[in-house]
C-alpha cells in the first residue's frame, strides 16, 4: 500500500495537483453561484437584501475552501495577527462548511429521490461534487492552521446560518416531494452542523504534524 507519508507529501501537497484542485473548486464555486441565480433573484425581490448572503450555502463553502488552497499554495510570509487570524478563520469555515453542505446536499437529493423525485444527470453530478467537498475538506485539514477557537466560531456561523435559513425561509430550494418535511429537514440541518464541527474537531485533535 505504500508509505502514507509519501502519499501525503508527494501527492496531496504536490503543487500541480494543488493547482488542479484549486481550479476545480474555483470553477465549481462559480457554477454554484450561477446555480443559485434564480433563488438569489427571488430573495432580492421578496426579502430584505441582507439575507442574500445566507442563500448560496454550498458555493460559499466551496469559495472558502478555494481560498484555503491558496494558503497552501502561497503560505503567508507575514507573521501579523491579522494575517494569521484571517487564515485560520477561512480554513475553519472551509472545513466545517464543506463537510456540512457537502453531506446536506447529497442527503436532500437522496431523500427527494426516496419520495419520488425523478433524478437527472445533474443530480448525480451534484452528488459526486458535494461528496468531494466533504472528503477534500477533511483530507486537507491536517495541513491547515485552524484550531479549536476558529472551529468553534465556524460552528457558530453554521448554526446562525441555519437559524436565518429556517426563520426567514431562505434555505436552499428543495424538491417538491420534501416541502411537507421542512421540520425534519430543519432538525437534520441543525444536527449536521454539530456533526460537521465534531468531525473537524476529531481531525484537528488527531492529525499528524506535517
Amino acid at each position: 500500500m505504500g508509505n502514507p507519508s509519501v502519499w501525503n507529501s508527494s501527492n496531496l501537497l504536490y503543487r500541480p495537483f494543488l493547482w488542479l484542485l484549486f481550479w476545480v473548486n474555483l470553477l465549481g464555486t462559480i457554477y454554484g453561484y450561477i446555480w443559485y441565480e434564480s433563488q438569489l433573484i427571488y430573495t432580492s425581490e421578496n426579502f430584505d437584501f441582507w439575507l442574500l448572503v445566507f442563500v448560496p450555502d454550498s458555493p460559499t463553502a466551496s469559495l472558502f475552501f478555494t481560498l484555503a488552497l491558496l494558503y497552501l499554495l502561497f503560505p503567508p510570509k507575514s507573521a501579523s495577527r491579522l494575517v494569521a487570524g484571517g487564515r485560520v478563520m477561512i480554513e475553519a469555515l472551509a472545513v466545517v462548511c464543506s463537510v456540512k453542505y457537502g453531506i446536506w446536499a447529497v442527503a436532500m437529493i437522496v431523500a427527494g429521490a426516496w419520495q419520488g423525485d425523478q433524478l437527472e444527470w445533474t443530480h448525480y453530478m451534484l452528488i459526486a461534487s458535494h461528496l468531494g467537498m466533504a472528503v477534500e475538506a477533511l483530507l486537507y485539514f491536517r495541513y491547515m492552521k485552524a484550531g479549536l477557537i476558529a472551529l468553534l466560531i465556524g460552528a457558530g456561523w453554521l448554526l446562525l446560518n441555519d437559524t436565518i435559513d429556517y426563520s426567514y425561509s431562505v434555505f436552499p430550494w428543495l424538491a417538491d416531494e420534501l416541502e411537507d418535511d421542512i421540520p425534519a429537514v430543519r432538525a437534520f440541518t441543525y444536527g449536521l452542523s454539530i456533526f460537521s464541527f465534531v468531525a473537524a474537531l476529531l481531525v484537528w485533535r488527531f492529525r499528524k504534524k506535517v
